[in-house]
């Protein structure tokens, strides 16, 4: 995998307030903002010009997951300042904006680009989009155009996650690991999902998981215990969440587990053991790593020791 160098700038010197964001060799810029901020960033040169943006928030039916708009327009500010006064799209707290620093995207341009997020962003499941079904049919380009805006759109997908946007972040699939010649597990490199499972020899139910980039993605198929008796659970909030989404139905050959109806993304390998075991757990020593048969920790504990020490202790 090739680094990229995304250049932040914070306009304004805080960390909360408006930021652009570039990346070296490509013509396209992103403004973000909070939506206290609106008048300052609408009234910036860039927010006149043709682009592609995100309105994002929470969702008002559901707090604990997001929601996003994505729209286009010929002046993004006319089309964004619109958007702040419609009740319809009250939910958005920041919104970020993408145009081209050589002006040259034009209204098919950005119509792609619109339909194209809209796509990614059902597809990644992360947060409830807010555009009307069917508006993701993406407009009609000539093959050249077509390869320079999804150019355009792989930029926007690094831009998006290093400036806090989740929404198009793909989940984790899971790892396809190979073998060498006496048949021993090809481990994935540190950049690489880490395939895990989780199992109860008490209750009977299993999961799988992918570990990747600070996430663990519980996949589709996996079991819960549907009746826990422990008497704490600081997930049980979330849990309760994920069986009123219809993520986590009732196991129709099992009345004693639940089951993962599709890949279920936590911030912690603790999070997703906790739902899963109904009680209050340390992902770290529940999960397994199915290629070596270790506890996470202990998988982790022993990747520390070929980190090469600089002091040796001397004086």
């Amino acid at each position: 995998m090739v680094g990229k160098s995304v250049r932040i700038f914070l306009v304004d010197g805080t960390p909360t307030g408006l930021l652009t964001a570039e990346i070296m060799n490509w013509t396209g810029h992103a403004l973000v903002l909070p939506r206290s901020r609106l008048v300052e960033a609408l009234n910036r040169e860039e927010a006149g010009r043709t682009g592609v943006y995100l309105l994002i928030g929470e969702d008002p039916e559901n707090p604990s997951r997001q929601m996003i708009y994505v729209g286009e327009g010929d002046t993004v500010k006319t089309r964004i300042k619109s958007h702040a006064t419609d009740d319809t799209k009250d939910f958005w707290t920041h919104a970020c904006i993408f145009t081209s620093k050589d002006k040259n995207l034009t209204k098919a341009h950005v119509r792609y680009l619109e339909g194209r997020l809209i796509d990614l962003a059902e597809t990644a499941e992360r947060a409830k989009v807010a555009n009307l079904k069917g508006a993701s049919v993406s407009s009609f380009l000539p093959e050249s155009d077509t390869s320079d805006m999804e150019y355009f759109l792989a930029q926007v997908e690094v831009i998006l996650p290093v400036v806090g946007i989740d929404a198009l972040r793909p989940k984790a699939r899971r790892p396809l690991l190979g073998a060498d010649l006496e048949g021993h597990a090809i481990l994935p490199k540190s950049s690489e999902p880490l395939e895990l499972e989780l199992s109860s020899k008490k209750h009977g139910y299993w999961a799988a998981a992918v570990e990747n980039d600070g996430e663990l993605t519980v996949l589709d198929g996996s079991q819960a215990l549907a009746h826990p008796t422990h008497a704490r659970n600081d997930y049980a909030g979330l849990r309760q969440q994920l069986i009123d989404d219809g993520l986590l139905v009732q196991d129709q050959d099992n009345s004693n587990f639940l089951v993962f109806e599709a890949g279920v993304v936590f911030k912690s390998p603790s999070a997703a053991a906790s739902v899963i075991n109904g009680r209050n757990s340390n992902g770290r020593t529940e999960w397994i790593v199915k290629a070596t048969g270790q506890t996470l920790k202990a998988y982790q504990d022993e990747a520390l020791k070929s980190v090469v020490d600089d002091d040796d202790g001397s004086l």
